[in-house]
């Protein structure tokens, strides 16, 4: 069976771009999908937020991926929030300290306003 990650990428009429991951989990079946749809994202600059809000699991392999873009929005002088984790997601960053890694806000609306002007 085939299986494809949905992400919808919208701007906000600011210069950050929003993607949506409208999937429910984020795991070792769909995480490459999910690294080829945003990778086009990471250009020079690039204000970036991950809206994980229909997002309710995650293992090792999604949290890599995740950790793999942070690592590579670095490498382009990009910048990365996350927001809206739900509490099984949330509960995971927590327990492997993601959350000190990560900017992450409650919704999509903080994480964009937090960028500066």
């Amino acid at each position: 069976m085939l299986y494809k990650l949905f992400v919808t990428i919208s701007t906000t009429g600011t210069d950050v771009v929003v993607a949506l991951i409208q999937d429910r989990a984020l795991d070792a079946g769909n995480s490459r999908d999910f690294r080829s749809a945003v990778e086009c994202l990471f250009k020079p600059g690039a204000k970036l937020v991950f809206d994980l809000s229909e997002l309710e699991f995650i293992d090792s392999t999604g949290i890599g991926a995740l950790v793999s873009c942070l690592r590579q929005a670095h490498g382009s002088e990009a910048e990365i929030r996350l927001c809206a984790l739900n509490q099984p997601v949330q509960a995971v960053f927590d327990l492997v300290r993601l959350n000190r890694v990560f900017q992450i806000y409650n919704n999509p609306a903080e994480a964009v306003n937090s960028y500066p002007n």
